[in-house]
């Protein structure tokens, strides 16, 4: 029997019982609330719809607009059949199709509000990696120096390892918490602003510190400026952002964050060799630190030159904002209308569904939702404990131990965030052709190799050998890291957890992965020291053996699937999923890697079965056509 009709010998195993529709037929959805939420206009007659819409646009103070509205729920209810609506004229069919024709072509001020969320990720990978430089330098002239031999070593590694974690401790245990409350007080472009003008003052406060204390404290107020603006940017873009292009323009984030990256380690070279004054000390690293402030400001001055997230405006009731906002990011009216009334019925349903449960207490006590956490959780956990942050955060001070002076190390730096921006563009393509799933499975192995290289090339005698073979592990472990565990741990857990439950699911997910970048923060240094550059790699190598085997057995796919057959998916009983993945390893290993003749797998999922049958029936017309002499 498929294994999504089965339950679990385990009884916290069983199959969600908060719907009473089957997941065996997808068209007895009735009480599934994510079937609901996925098209809440599916079934309404074109005479009843039309009639809602009129109402609509009269009581929210849009009755101008009504026959706009009329034909825009139309539109929302099947939008691939609008050339088969006869209330639409030719004009408002050609502007529908040039949607579908033409998706790149968009009004410019969503492609200005696409430059300002670009220019809010390179702000979080400037503040991430400017710190890179700024340690060669801070750390001696503050007194914890972790490369001095004294019994105080071990001391100045962990607070090396506590000022440079500063930010993500307060983003993992307070600030992620705080998005939900900040974006109902402030609206997206408010949090936002906030979020900008935080970072802005905080990265001049730290070019004025005096101790390492100071430092660590405005370093922590730092993150009051990361979390909330590493989960806001990404949901407004996607509620701004038109469907057909809005999973390319989420991608963006984690893109241009590794940009910002690159362009913290351009800073550090640019600043290095700015001389002290009669009175400022370290004048070089002050300037590294707060040259990440610029870009903050820019985000700060100009986030309300752009519109407001529509969603968030229908939320608060103010309707005429929300269209004109619409009008500004969309080509033609139609298109304003149209995603105004469905944003409008979807926040109803959701409201309609509400059970008064409490959303975090339903990602674990229901098991599809448990399911869902559990591989988001191991996603972005193993994003931190692949290793990329602490070469991002301390590649300056590897490579100085690996022989480079410092002007060359910090060259070196620069050379791994190029690769790290450069490789994030096949993700584009790749995430949704490829897949999630095995784009990690592919590259976890890769990067365990090249992290193992690049420990056991510090056994190499000093010299230009070293050098070289370090270096190459670092951007071969870069080149394999960006295009897998880089762009899918976000896009992943924003499609595992159900619509109704979403929100508090990506914090949850957000804030496990920014506490566990505190903990590799602020352990590296002492792990380099106690451990030995072999050591530190090793362990880093040993934990993404780790993360393959927990993907392969805990991490199902997602790509390309409807809501309902994620549902599927994460019906499965976890011990049932990953048995079928241990006996599916070695199969696909014959199949793929030695090329053999294998006999295919029962599919594990009911949409995978029902694939494969219609691909079966289509093989076998086939045949039957070329052996009738039909060509």
């Amino acid at each position: 029997m498929d294994a999504i009709h089965e339950k679990s010998p385990v009884a916290d195993e069983k199959l969600d019982d908060t719907s009473s529709a089957s997941i065996r037929h997808i068209d007895t959805v009735g009480n599934n609330v994510d079937a609901r939420l996925a098209n809440p206009l599916q079934g309404i007659p074109h005479k009843k719809l039309m009639a809602n819409a009129a109402r609509f646009a009269r009581e929210h103070g849009l009755g101008h607009l009504e026959a706009e509205f009329q034909k825009g729920a139309l539109v929302a209810q099947d939008p691939e059949a609008f050339e088969s609506l006869t209330q639409l004229d030719a004009a408002d069919k050609e502007v529908l199709r040039r949607e579908l024709t033409h998706r790149w072509h968009q009004p410019f001020e969503l492609y200005y509000m696409v430059i300002l969320c670009s220019m809010a990720a390179a702000v979080q990978g400037m503040d991430e990696s400017v710190i890179n430089g700024a340690n060669l330098f801070y750390a001696p002239q503050f007194g914890i120096d972790p490369n001095s031999t004294g019994p105080d070593a071990g001391r100045n590694q962990w607070l090396l390892g506590l000022v440079n974690s500063a930010p993500y401790l307060c983003c993992g245990l307070i600030s992620c918490w705080l998005t939900h409350p900040l974006n109902n007080w402030l609206g997206r472009r408010g949090t936002i602003c906030l979020s900008a003008f935080i970072s802005f003052a905080t990265c001049i406060w730290q070019g004025a510190t005096n101790s390492w204390q100071h430092l660590f404290v405005a370093r922590l107020i730092l993150g009051f400026g990361i979390g909330p603006k590493s989960t806001t940017v990404p949901v407004y873009a996607a509620e701004c952002a038109p469907p057909a292009i809005r999973g390319a323009l989420v991608m963006m984030w984690q893109m241009w964050t590794a940009f910002g990256i690159m362009i913290g380690n351009v800073m550090d070279l640019a600043f290095y060799h700015v001389p002290d004054t009669h009175n400022i000390k370290g004048l070089n690293w002050r300037l590294m630190l707060g040259s990440a402030g610029v870009p903050a400001l820019l985000v700060m001055l100009q986030v309300y030159l752009c519109p407001e997230s529509p969603r968030w405006l229908i939320g608060r009731g103010r309707y005429e904002d929300a269209y004109k906002s619409l009008l500004r990011l969309r080509n033609n009216p139609i298109q304003a209308a149209r995603d105004l009334y469905y944003i409008h019925v979807l926040l109803e349903t959701e409201k309609e569904i509400e059970t008064g449960h409490n959303l975090f207490q339903e990602l674990f006590t229901v098991p599809r939702n448990r399911r869902a956490v559990l591989a988001s959780t191991i996603v972005m956990f193993m994003q931190q404990f692949c290793g990329v942050n602490v070469i991002a955060y301390y590649s300056s001070n590897i490579f100085s131990q690996s022989g480079f002076n410092n002007i060359q190390a910090l060259l070196a730096s620069f050379g791994f965030g190029l690769i790290n921006w450069l490789f994030a563009f096949p993700a584009v393509y790749t995430i949704d052709t490829f897949g999630r799933r095995n784009l990690l499975l592919t590259t976890f192995p890769l990067m365990s190799i090249f992290l193992l290289m690049t420990g056991f090339s510090f056994w190499i005698p000093e010299g230009n050998g070293r050098l070289a073979v370090v270096a190459l592990g670092i951007y071969l472990y870069a080149m394999a890291y960006s295009p897998g565990e880089g762009p899918v741990p976000f896009t992943y857990s924003a499609e595992a957890y159900p619509l109704h439950v979403r929100d508090v699911g990506m914090s949850l997910s957000t804030s496990v992965l920014w506490f566990f970048n505190f903990v590799v923060a602020i352990t590296f240094p002492r792990l380099l020291g106690a451990f030995t550059p072999q050591g530190a790699f090793g362990w880093y190598a040993g934990w993404n053996v780790i993360g393959f085997i927990l993907i392969l057995l805990f991490v199902p796919e997602t790509k390309a699937l409807s809501l309902e057959e994620l549902d599927q998916v994460f019906s499965v009983p976890t011990r049932k999923h990953a048995l079928y993945q241990l006996k599916a390893l070695p199969h696909n290993i014959k199949k793929y890697i030695f090329r053999m003749k294998v006999a295919p797998m029962a599919p594990l999922y009911h949409h995978e079965r029902v694939a494969d049958e219609k691909e079966a029936a289509a093989d076998g017309l086939r045949r039957r056509h070329v052996d009738g002499g039909v060509v």
